[in-house]
């Protein structure tokens, strides 16, 4: 993706987009008997006048008192429970819903009581997942201020303007008993889309040359030795998580291109939230286009959020979470977003937003379902709009030792289809993480540290030698981490169709799955740097294990 794209600011580190309007208080402390949220929020000043991170704060002059906002109330599965969780997972366990459910959930009283306080503070609860883990409230400033103890300012980005926390929420001790974070109350906290767009390509040639970029369906199957299989991905089904949804007309434009089933039910579009959506903008439209090609019989299903800020996308993978256990197709999900670890936990621990979605890639690891997530596209420095720049850091979502992370590649090939060379993306996410310990299936020869590192495979995503898609009506370039993972989630449809003709069922939590092939199953990367790590012989911090053989890797899965 030539120029990275982001849509929405993280604000960790807002560099002179705020301006904070706030009357000139002082928070005041919680109350006693109260459990406080800390890393559910980040700090906002008081004072008028400049202050750090480029913020200006103002005078209130807007009664913003009766806004209303969404909040979310994650509770925690019980920490033993979840040690347990997290040991069968790693162990290639896929657990029945019903016992996901039963077994590993927060406890009923505390969601009872939860429940019932919010009610009672005249909260309005809008969903509660089936796994009684998420609470999602809508209620207006004063509420929130009054029940949460917290100092709601105004904050300015880009022109729009916000209603944000100034400090940590806390709710009553005996309350938040089983609640592990609040989020939504700043709600100009936000991922960032890991898509560049190289430039636009002429509809009457493009793709003008064969096996040179942009890159058609056909060449990247060919490249990574998944043409010709007896497997398209039929019964399995994609989920995506995006804001917004892609057109029709461009995904119908984009498989007439490469020569693929044009039937429009083989995506499914939910749309979350009342209201227009952002307009498209290319990351949702590679997503589809490109995991519906490569598992051109697989269905894809859209999770429009509505925006990239983190209480819609936690009711995206929730809606996903539910699906999946209502759904045994539904066992690949794509998302390409992300925010360097530190601007979401600046002292490394776990907690907050990191919590949150990390338990949910848990859970829909337990069930089976294998999570694609783009490493970024800021190198081994992202800022805090994803570009290169900032502090050496890995970004979540991709750190979660429980989703598998993907790193970028540039591919050339040559005249026939095959491989010429493949190196390192300089874009590639990749690192250390600061929040994660080492799982398991990274105790590797030649992996260094105690700690999880990113990522742990990688795809073509260089910009410059990036693949084609549709995009409003126009022919484009793209490229970035955003392509490598509903690439893989592709891949993954194709494996689990084979292991279905196979009379398996359907691959548990592949990272524990693919570490040990290494050797047999993935082209190893060797050249190549992401600024911080270099690429080489065997597992690096660039390229993870390198970039797979298809053929081989659904051989060894499906034995």
């Amino acid at each position: 993706m030539a120029r990275r794209t982001s849509y929405g600011v993280p604000l960790a580190a807002c560099l002179g987009l705020l301006a904070v309007s706030a009357a000139t208080w002082t928070a005041a402390e919680p109350g006693a008997g109260r459990k406080v949220f800390k890393n559910s929020v980040i700090a906002l000043p008081d004072k008028p006048g400049p202050a750090p991170h480029g913020l200006m704060v103002t005078k209130a002059v807007l009664d913003h008192k009766k806004d209303k906002m969404d909040v979310l109330f994650s509770l925690a599965i019980p920490k033993d429970a979840r040690a347990k969780l997290e040991d069968k997972v790693l162990k290639g366990q896929v657990l029945d819903p019903q016992d996901l459910v039963k077994d590993y959930a927060p406890k009923p009283e505390d969601v009872e009581r939860l429940t019932k306080w919010l009610k009672d503070q005249g909260f309005e609860v809008t969903y509660t997942s089936p796994d009684k883990t998420s609470v999602y409230v809508r209620g207006t400033v004063e509420q929130i201020e009054k029940s949460l103890e917290v100092k709601m300012i105004r904050v300015m980005k880009n022109g729009s303007t916000y209603n944000a926390a100034q400090n940590a929420p806390s709710v009553p001790a005996e309350v938040g008993e089983g609640v592990q974070a609040v989020i939504g109350l700043q709600p100009f906290r936000q991922a960032t889309k890991h898509s560049r767009i190289h430039r636009p390509v002429s509809p009457a040639a493009a793709p003008a040359v064969a096996n040179a970029p942009p890159y058609l369906v056909k060449e990247v199957l060919k490249a990574y030795n998944a043409d010709g299989l007896a497997v398209t991905g039929k019964g399995q089904k994609i989920a995506i998580l995006i804001d917004t949804l892609p057109h029709d007309a461009d995904t119908k434009f984009f498989w007439e291109k490469n020569n693929l089933p044009t039937t429009p039910n083989r995506v499914e579009k939910i749309k979350l939230k009342n209201g227009p959506l952002p307009p498209v903008e290319g990351e949702e439209s590679m997503d589809v286009q490109w995991s519906s090609g490569i598992a051109s019989g697989a269905k894809v299903r859209v999770y429009a959020c509505g925006s990239l800020s983190f209480v819609d996308l936690d009711l995206g993978l929730d809606k996903i979470l539910a699906d999946a256990m209502a759904d045994p197709e539904l066992r690949q999900v794509s998302i390409s977003l992300g925010l360097g670890e530190q601007f979401l936990s600046p002292d490394g621990t776990l907690g907050g937003e990191i919590a949150i979605e990390h338990q949910k890639f848990i859970q829909l690891a337990a069930l089976g379902v294998n999570v694609f997530i783009s490493s970024g596209d800021g190198g081994s420095n992202p800022d805090q709009f994803g570009q290169a720049g900032g502090d050496q850091q890995v970004e979540w979502m991709s750190s979660s030792p429980f989703a598998v992370g993907v790193g970028g590649t540039a591919l050339h090939l040559d005249g026939t289809g095959g491989v010429s060379s493949e190196t390192a993306w300089p874009g590639s996410g990749g690192g250390v993480s600061k929040v994660f310990d080492r799982p398991p299936y990274q105790n590797q020869t030649g992996m260094q540290g105690q700690k999880r590192l990113v990522p742990d495979v990688s795809l073509l995503a260089d910009p410059n030698t990036g693949a084609y898609v549709r995009l409003n009506g126009q022919d484009q370039q793209i490229g970035g981490t955003s392509l490598s993972a509903p690439v893989w989630a592709g891949f993954c449809a194709l494996m689990n169709e084979a292991r279905t003709k196979a009379n398996k069922p359907t691959l548990s939590f592949l990272n524990p799955l693919i570490y040990p092939l290494k050797d047999d199953c993935f082209r190893d990367i060797t050249d190549g740097t992401n600024g911080g790590f270099n690429a080489g012989a065997g597992y690096d911090m660039v390229t993870g294990l390198g970039v797979p053989n298809v053929k081989k890797l659904i051989a060894k899965l499906t034995q």
